[in-house]
């Protein structure tokens, strides 16, 4: 079995992702490429945590699918 990871994008600041804990979040802010800051998607941004494992990440809709289908 290959690595799942390898053929999966990398989610970036808009995204739409599920971490790993099964939590839907968009990514708000990426800071110097180590930690991505995530909120829920219907939450203000007082309701946001952090991740320094963006593998964990799987993008559900990238911010331009997201943008498109509005």
């Amino acid at each position: 079995m290959g690595n799942d990871h390898a053929s999966r994008r990398r989610a970036w600041v808009g995204d739409l992702v599920e971490d790993e804990n099964g939590r839907e979040a968009i990514v708000t802010d990426v800071t110097a490429g180590a930690v991505w800051t995530l909120r829920t998607p219907d939450a203000l941004l007082a309701d946001q945590w952090i991740t320094t494992d963006p593998d964990s990440l799987l993008v559900l809709k990238t911010r331009a699918q997201r943008i498109a289908s509005r």
